[in-house]
């Protein structure tokens, strides 16, 4: 079994195309249709005349900004993003001014003109506020000082929000819908020509090789399966990863969870594979089959749009027999709904139970009909 599941490394990577092709489009296709407007903020490049600017009020106030990253640069730099088509806009700072060079016009010109133009006009109240106190004695004005921090620290009042939703509410994260749709569509691809491999070697009469050897059969299946299994996890967790630590989605606190009650859905989609195997005769019938199987999977289990949308009955009782449909479940229950794993189990023992089924089930057939 060692030596087969070896073999498979090497051939992965001989020819880790397929592989990386999926992660691209999977990636590509999440970007492009989840916005990329929602995983990180704007960037708005900075050029201040003056270097007191940015030890100032406002370059404090810039620098915590939660709407924009504001970025110091030299206006060289600045000026060179804008003309590229890098930032749309770009502000230069004066001491009690600025201007706004506008590279495209967008409604993000107008928020970073309100940005700036807030900070500046606190800077103007408080510098009000030091003028009149530099009138006083010398212990008033220490005095006001003093009171202008506290305020600062410790304000009068404050502002509290919070949301609720009822029991059965349904949210719709445009961010994570597209994200772990088309994650879990495009690794049926890498998972299933994965699997396709065992059918191009019983036709070639590699198996029948192997088996004179003291390879048993069941060790020439658990390598095959493990290899699918780690190459269609590896591909999900790339995905993931990317999505984490580059793009900026943070899962909602919930990354190690999504990577583990992804598994079942890896699982099943591998026994998924092998029973397709086993039911197709040629390899024109599987490369017919499979793409007919994921497009329909992804339709009727939600992976292009939320299944929550859907009305029709019938189409709702067909999600629920096939994988995708919970795995959109699970993922969605702990990265959007914030569930603890323990209440997806259901969805995770349904998933286990068709993995193991139609894992027998293939095997079988492919037994009976010597493929």
């Amino acid at each position: 079994m060692k030596g087969i599941f070896l073999a498979k490394i090497k051939m992965f990577m001989r020819n880790p195309w397929t592989f990386l092709i999926m992660i691209v489009m999977s990636v590509g296709f999440a970007l492009i249709l989840g916005g990329s407007g929602n995983f990180t903020t704007i960037s708005v490049p900075l050029y201040a005349t003056d270097e007191s600017v940015r030890e100032s009020m406002v370059g404090e106030m810039l620098d915590e900004s939660d709407a924009y990253s504001f970025k110091w640069l030299s206006e060289e730099e600045m000026m060179g993003q804008i003309s590229s088509g890098k930032a749309e806009v770009g502000v230069e700072l004066q001491e009690n001014d600025f201007n706004v060079i506008v590279g495209v016009s967008s409604q993000n010109t107008k928020m970073v003109q309100q940005t700036i133009k807030e900070a500046y006009t606190k800077k103007a109240q408080y510098s009000q506020i030091f003028t009149e106190a530099d009138a006083t004695t010398s212990s008033e004005k220490e005095q006001v000082q003093d009171e202008l921090e506290a305020a600062l620290d410790e304000p009068v009042f404050g502002i509290q929000s919070n949301n609720f939703r009822g029991s059965n509410a349904v949210i719709i994260d445009n961010t994570f819908h597209t994200l772990f749709g088309f994650t879990l569509f495009f690794v049926i691809y890498t998972i299933a020509y994965n699997v396709f491999y065992i059918l191009t070697e019983k036709k070639d009469g590699i198996w029948d090789r192997v088996i004179l050897s003291p390879v048993r059969k069941w060790e020439m299946y658990t390598a095959n399966f493990v290899y699918t299994f780690i190459t269609g996890y590896l591909q999900v967790a790339i995905v993931f990863l990317v999505f984490r630590y580059w793009i900026g989605v943070d899962f909602q606190g919930r990354f190690i969870e999504s990577l583990l009650v992804i598994i079942p859905y890896v699982f099943a989609i591998v026994a998924l594979s092998i029973l397709i195997t086993g039911l197709v005769k040629t390899v024109q019938q599987f490369n017919a089959v499979i793409p007919i199987v994921a497009v329909s999977m992804a339709m009727i289990g939600g992976a292009y749009w939320p299944i929550e949308i859907v009305q029709s009955q019938f189409m709702l009782f067909l999600s629920k027999i096939v994988p995708i449909t919970y795995g959109m479940e699970v993922l969605n229950g702990v990265a959007v709904y914030g569930y603890p794993v323990e209440d997806l189990l259901f969805p995770i023992s349904i998933l286990l139970l068709m993995g193991v089924m139609m894992t027998g089930v293939g095997i079988h057939l492919m037994e009976k009909r010597h493929v």
